[in-house]
């Protein structure tokens, strides 16, 4: 298996981000974890696969919150490669029925805004503003290098905006193009449950809170959970890049941006 040539610090894959599945690859020299599993078994081996990487090597899953699209495929992983999975009370709650049964050893609670040692990697739980029982994303940090995943919220709060501040990468949700997501095929209801409070950050949105959390330590901003009927790569990129432009942040100068994709793993890169 092939290792990266420095193993210090973090190494990071965005395996799948879309709204069709999402997972999440962080691993230290001693440390490997999964940022949830919404992808059924066999593609989730075919990702690792594509960054010569196993799931036998795993140590925890951590989950964001119950939605299909983030835990279709964790049950089925932890009974797999008998692993720890790591949510809130709420969400455990409300995944529980679909995730299938759970050594009781396995299941362990990783509360909101709380700050957890996951071997050699400090993990912050935060909060967003989605429509799922308890939803956190977290902020993962070792050797003074931080990553930060973001998505699946309708706004980000100021609170967000300064814990968030400065780090090394993000993850950042771009779901949806407002104009497309209004004269798309979606139904009237579930355009209004995407474009509110508790639902997905537009490339507009995600731009401007980019451009308040960015700082000189940010090399790299991966553009995440785009929709497939709503938005696309070139629409995203070209969005977000104008309004970071515009907002005079360095973008593609001091840092720059990447895509995401739903099927395709990203190379792994390290912070």
């Amino acid at each position: 298996m092939i290792q990266p040539n420095n193993q210090t610090g973090l190494h990071i894959s965005i395996l799948a981000s879309g709204s069709t599945g999402n997972a999440i690859y962080v691993e230290s020299e001693k440390t490997k974890l999964l940022v949830d599993c919404g992808l059924p078994g066999k593609k989730i081996h075919e990702l690792f696969n594509q960054i010569d990487r196993s799931p036998d090597d795993l140590d925890a899953i951590l989950v964001t919150h119950e939605h299909a699209d983030h835990i279709k495929g964790v049950g089925v992983l932890s009974r797999r490669h008998d692993l720890d999975i790591y949510a809130n009370e709420k969400t455990w709650d409300a995944m529980a029925p679909k995730i299938g049964k759970i050594a009781k050893e396995h299941q362990n609670h990783f509360q909101r805004g709380q700050l957890k040692t996951i071997g050699d990697i400090d993990i912050l739980s935060f909060g967003v503003s989605h429509d799922a029982a308890d939803p956190q994303f977290y902020a993962f940090q070792k050797d003074n290098e931080r990553f930060v995943i973001l998505t699946d919220t309708g706004y980000v709060s100021d609170q967000m905006r300064h814990e968030l501040k400065n780090a090394d990468a993000y993850l950042m949700e771009s779901n949806h193009d407002v104009q497309m997501l209004r004269m798309g095929p979606y139904p009237w209801h579930l355009k209004q449950r995407i474009l509110g409070d508790k639902g997905h950050l537009s490339n507009e949105e995600s731009s401007l809170a980019m451009a308040e959390m960015i700082g000189d330590r940010t090399k790299r901003i991966y553009l995440g959970h785009l929709s497939q009927k709503n938005n696309m790569k070139s629409v995203a990129r070209s969005t977000v890049e104008d309004i970071l432009l515009q907002k005079e942040t360095g973008v593609n100068e001091k840092f720059f941006l990447y895509d995401t994709d739903p099927d395709e793993a990203q190379p792994l890169f390290k912070l």
